[in-house]
């Protein structure tokens, strides 16, 4: 296990001669069964310089006593007593000194991770590949801020960041492609009556106003759950023809199963919008606060359980939604 917190050894006549100084960013690992040896290639290669191994258990203490950390990775799959503590601790030292934070939850832990989010340089991933976890290192070490300096992320960030995924997205794209037997048509991915959360999950509330009841626009014909779940249906049998991921577009199913789910008056949940954007949990995550920036979608918190966060259409992209439909429809009947 390698320790560095950054403090200066004293100097004796026996001292070894200095090591030259090391400007990279410096992280931290925060795990209980991560080996960091198998990350120190991953972390090299990302232009970080890996200042140890802490379990979760130890982590408050040690990010309080640690002088400097430009970065941490945070590996938190499986639900702990404290882990809510720690992910405050340091979404809270993000938002003070700009440290970036790279969450790696799964299917346990996402929603309170999510529910925890508040600084802009924290990424969320979710059983993420190798290619995932070696993209988020990148952005994070590309978009960390200068000493003293709280900034949002610029632009060339965004498009590495987008970059590093569209490289992932298509190395499984061809891996998929190379595996399948030919003249064998891939399953289709069937929605069902709706996209529900994980039977792990409980079921999340009725909404408390009657939403969706002021979708209809005077100038548009009335929509009906159905018929947005038979769009998205569509969209899914493509797999059958075709490789599913070369239609991957996250954003617009999610954006159709919230609106199926405001006119069925029902909320959603972070976890079941994941898997109703049919990409890898990482990349909807990443879709879902790109939408929330944008103001398409808002995050509103369960009054029963301030673990769990519901996504929800903003009122602005219900009437979008809606006008598309009716224009669409025109077209198709014209």
């Amino acid at each position: 296990m390698m320790e560095d917190f950054s403090y200066a050894s004293p100097l004796t006549s026996h001292s070894a001669p200095l090591a030259p100084h090391d400007e990279r960013a410096s992280l931290l690992v925060i795990a209980d069964q991560t080996d960091a040896l198998t990350l120190e290639p991953v972390v090299a290669a990302a232009g970080f310089r890996l200042l140890g191994l802490t379990t979760l258990d130890n982590a408050p203490m040690r990010l309080d006593l640690q002088v400097q950390c430009d970065a941490v990775l945070v590996f938190c799959q499986s639900m702990t007593p404290l882990l809510e503590r720690l992910l405050v601790q340091l979404e809270t030292q993000a938002i003070q000194t700009g440290m970036a934070v790279i969450l790696v939850a799964g299917w346990e832990t996402v929603e309170l991770a999510f529910a925890c989010l508040r600084s802009p340089y924290t990424q969320l991933l979710c059983d993420p590949d190798r290619v995932e976890l070696a993209s988020a290192l990148i952005a994070a070490g590309e978009r960390r801020p200068a000493a003293g300096q709280v900034h949002e992320m610029d632009r060339e960030s965004t498009r590495l960041q987008q970059l590093s995924e569209e490289v992932g997205r298509l190395a499984r794209t061809i891996e998929a492609m190379t595996q399948r037997p030919r003249g064998v048509a891939a399953p289709s991915f069937d929605l069902g009556p709706r996209i529900a959360d994980r039977a792990s999950d409980y079921i999340g509330m009725p909404a408390i106003a009657p939403i969706g009841s002021e979708v209809a626009s005077p100038d548009a014909p009335p929509i009906s759950a159905t018929q947005v779940r038979d769009l998205l249906r569509a969209r899914r049998i493509r797999a059958d023809f075709l490789p599913g991921d070369l239609f991957a577009d996250p954003a617009w199913d999610m954006l159709l199963d919230l609106l199926a789910a405001r006119l069925e008056h029902e909320r959603v949940s972070v976890s079941s919008l994941c898997i109703a954007a049919a990409v890898p949990p990482t990349t909807a995550l990443r879709w879902i606060r790109t939408l929330t920036d944008k103001g398409l979608v808002e995050r509103q918190a369960d009054p029963h359980d301030g673990r769990r966060i519901f996504i929800a259409l903003a009122n602005e992209a219900v009437e979008a939604l809606t006008r598309w439909f009716g224009a669409s429809r025109r077209l198709l009947t014209a």
